[in-house]
């Protein structure tokens, strides 16, 4: 029996794949992530809801399983787990993350962890609609909600240290992201009014992605009015800047508002005074004109003289 054994490992161990295995037993799933999450980052920023998706991966009941052994089913039984405490939008970021980390583990440390089995495991998990992606917003704030929001952020910039009049129309009207608002610099092209977005949101390359954009007339006279106090044009956290805007939502009584939902309604602006998909972009910089697409016929019977507060 043991003569017999040794033939059938011996012939085992002839395949590459199989030898691979043997040398990197013991790696799992917990392991793979930790080492993408601190090794990947040097090279690629991460988010921070990236970064806090694969801290509960880390934490979950993936974490302690074998990494080259693990199976589709493992995975499987994983998300109906989350699914009894999230949505299937969040759920599918499980995925996603397992996916990226166990690819860069193959191709950059040679691990030979079970791609195939995470492969697998997506298609099921689509097939079954365990997963979804992230539901598209088409939330935009009324005119009344714009003016309770400008009269309660009038009152209280007079004693706080964040301009949120100004910066919520400036996103209203540049379509910038919150955390792009606040780190712009004073780098703009006066003849061209346009200005820098260093790092630019994107999903694969966001560290020196650089790109200048158009200013709108308001939102370049917003910026001309700030003081130069420092390098930025509103130097401000942009986790502040979020919180302030929700508390006067909430203060307002104001429902399912967030402050991303200013960069939808400056991009439909930008279309309803008529510009056109290509001119839109270099306002906005979306790289996706399919994206652009669904903001084309948005309330498209506003005039130019009642997007201007």
């Amino acid at each position: 029996m043991a003569e017999d054994w040794a033939v059938r490992r011996e012939a085992i161990l002839q395949d590459p794949r199989e030898l691979e295995k043997v040398q990197h037993q013991g790696i799992t799933v917990g392991q793979v992530l930790q080492w993408y999450k601190d090794d990947m980052s040097h090279l690629r920023s991460m988010g921070r809801s990236k970064n806090a998706d694969i801290n509960k991966l880390i934490k979950s009941d993936l974490s302690d399983l074998d990494a080259i052994e693990l199976t589709n089913g493992q995975i499987l039984n994983h998300l109906m787990e989350r699914l009894k405490t999230v949505k299937p939008q969040t759920a599918n970021n499980d995925l996603a993350w397992l996916r990226v980390a166990f690819k860069s583990a193959r191709v950059t440390k040679g691990w030979p962890v079970a791609v195939g089995a995470v492969e697998d495991a997506v298609i099921a998990a689509q097939s079954e609609r365990l997963v979804a992606r992230s539901a598209i917003r088409d939330r935009r704030p009324s005119t009344e909600e714009l003016e309770a929001l400008d009269l309660y952020f009038g009152r209280r910039d007079g004693r706080a240290a964040i301009p949120m009049r100004d910066i919520m129309w400036f996103a209203v009207h540049s379509a910038r992201r919150q955390s792009e608002i606040t780190r712009l610099e004073w780098t703009n092209n006066k003849k061209e009014k346009t200005g820098m977005v260093r790092d630019l949101k994107h999903p694969r390359e966001k560290l020196g992605n650089h790109h200048r954009f158009a200013y709108t007339e308001v939102a370049w006279e917003i910026v001309q009015r700030q003081l130069q106090t420092s390098e930025f044009i509103l130097p401000c956290n942009a986790r502040s800047v979020s919180a302030a805007f929700t508390r006067a939502c909430k203060m307002l009584e104001i429902e399912d508002l967030c402050f991303h939902d200013l960069r939808h309604e400056a991009t439909s602006r930008l279309f309803e005074v008529g510009y056109s998909i290509q001119e839109v972009q270099l306002f906005t910089l979306h790289e996706d004109w399919t994206v652009l697409q669904r903001y084309t016929h948005l309330r498209p019977g506003r005039s130019a003289e009642a997007l201007v507060f």
